[in-house]
């Protein structure tokens, strides 16, 4: 990226050339310090493609994608393993490699999280959402949380003092409010040496004729180029040396907006590691034929996503013997990557990436200079995806994890994938833990809550049933539970923190939330 500002005349020019010369038709009217911040971002960009990028833009919304139905095969089983039909020696055994490459400081973990998140309706990156926790965590809290416990765990099992480093990968729009989010939050306990942030590029968005919009007078309207962006903000900001130099050799790769996620997952880590894998995916199974999840499949013999509007529905609602959807690898966004592989892709894969359209409604400035806000969608913005490397990949391999375990993205502000569903997934699966380790929850009206109970988002002015939390500092997957837990009946609401555990093990009274405590009853430990 240029760090420079280039002379006026030159990028003149070069707008002229690219068709785009109304960018400056109201440099005029700029004061100094505004002209000065207007050329540095029109230095940044990359100029000499403008014209390829605007032309190319207009081009693709009218060049839908080829159909690929008759070019798709389901992916190949054996290169495949799970949560549920593996064999548990198969899942303990990639477990121990996992921690073992974990407690070798060669394990780090990389954080999608550049979008806006305009559906969520905030102005903040969506990794400070809070969806409503007892402990009121946020999404980057529970995130670090997860580092942390990881990281004891390994330090246990191997006597080592290891660190799985964090890298996050923002944008022009997310990089000020999270650095300032993390430091205000003194890095949630994490060293902040060990967390590093950067930025990925900002590319124009263009109208249906392909001309750069402006958003102010002085100002380029733009957007992340995508989660694809990472294999070049990689170049840009020097990560894989940094990768190298910590001696990082395998990177998990996930975005911000699932609550699940299972940070340097070990069962995941040595699933990839143990069949040679040089880049791996999880996938849930979908269920819904409909279901808005990229499908992972073979095409003409390559592994790549396939986006679900790019399937007929008759092909989506293929169904084999078992009645299993024939293509049910649903994409969640969920990677594994060695850094040999990221390397090739940086340096010689990265501009064969496919560009993809995205419609979007712009605010802008018109030719009069008045602030427009369109009622429908008025502008082009194109996004390369983290997951078009797959078919340069020599050893592509799926790893099939539990939905209601590992998946469950916060995306819009209310009804599907909202807080209400996020909240309600986190508060399930520690349910459940709670209930597998043999302890008793009790409803407030004193009913046993059971395992086939459902919990629901928080109605207006109340709680949900059955509401229990577990801080990630206590357990990460679920285990450690029964010592603390078993045969013990936990009236609702509940949080497990560390404070909670001291207070277990003297018997006492519990604070499960701010401002709100509810006592302990002991059983008899059969």
């Amino acid at each position: 990226m240029a760090d420079r500002m280039l002379p006026l005349e030159r990028v003149e020019r070069c707008l002229d050339r690219a068709g785009q010369a109304h960018v400056l038709q109201f440099w005029p009217e700029l004061c100094e310090q505004d002209r000065e911040r207007f050329l540095q971002e029109l230095s940044v960009l990359h100029l000499e493609g403008l014209e390829e990028h605007c032309s190319g833009a207009a081009k693709a919304v009218d060049s839908p994608s080829p159909s690929l139905d008759q070019h798709i095969e389901p992916f190949p089983p054996q290169s495949i393993g799970s949560m549920t039909r593996s064999d548990p020696e198969c899942l303990r055994e990639w477990e121990k490699l996992g921690m073992l490459k974990i407690s070798q400081n060669q394990v780090g973990v990389l954080l999608l999280a550049g979008g806006q998140g305009t559906r969520l309706g905030v102005p903040y990156p969506k990794g400070m959402y809070d969806v409503g926790l007892p402990s009121g965590k946020t999404l980057y809290q529970i995130q670090a949380e997860r580092i942390h416990k990881i990281q004891e765990l390994s330090d246990k099992k191997h006597g080592s003092r290891c660190t799985v480093p964090w890298y996050i990968m923002t944008s022009e729009f997310t990089l000020a409010p999270t650095e300032n989010f993390f430091k205000e939050n003194n890095y949630f306990g994490l060293d902040p040496s060990n967390i590093i942030m950067f930025e990925q590029r900002m590319i124009p968005a263009v109208t249906f004729d392909g001309k750069m919009i402006l958003q102010d007078k002085g100002k380029v309207a733009m957007a992340p180029d995508g989660n694809g962006g990472l294999y070049q903000a990689l170049m840009d900001h020097k990560i894989l040396q940094d990768m190298d130099k910590r001696g990082v050799e395998y990177l998990h790769v996930y975005c911000v907006d699932n609550i699940l996620v299972k940070m340097a997952d070990p069962v995941f880590i040595g699933f990839c590691v143990s069949r040679g894998a040089d880049c791996g995916a999880k996938v849930v199974e979908r269920t819904n034929p409909g279901e808005p999840l990229g499908v992972i499949c073979n095409v003409q013999g390559v592994s790549q996503v396939v986006e679900y509007s790019e399937i007929r529905p008759e092909i989506a609602e293929l169904r084999g013997p078992g009645g299993d959807l024939v293509f049910s690898a649903g994409n969640i966004c969920n990677h594994f990557f060695t850094r040999t592989f990221l390397e090739d892709v940086a340096e010689k894969f990265k501009e064969r990436l496919k560009q993809h359209v995205a419609i979007k409604k712009v605010p802008f400035v018109d030719s009069c200079g008045n602030r427009v806000n369109p009622s429908k969608a008025n502008a082009i913005k194109m996004e390369k995806f983290v997951f078009d490397v797959f078919p340069f990949s020599r050893n592509f391999v799926v790893f099939e994890v539990v939905r209601e375990d590992e998946f469950s993205p916060l995306k819009n502000a209310e009804g599907k994938d909202s807080a209400s569903t996020a909240r309600s997934a986190l508060l399930g699966q520690h349910r459940r833990w709670v209930l597998a380790a043999g302890a008793t929850l009790l409803e407030e009206d004193q009913r046993s809550v059971l395992a086939t109970d459902r919990v629901v988002g928080v109605p207006a002015g109340g709680s949900p049933p059955a509401l229990c939390e577990i801080s990630p500092l206590v357990s990460y997957g679920g285990e450690g539970l029964e010592d603390l837990l078993k045969g013990r009946t936990l009236p609702t609401p509940f949080h497990l923190d560390e404070n909670t555990i001291k207070e277990l093990q003297a018997g006492e009274s519990m604070v499960v939330s701010p401002g709100l405590k509810t006592n302990l009853h002991m059983n008899d430990r059969k």
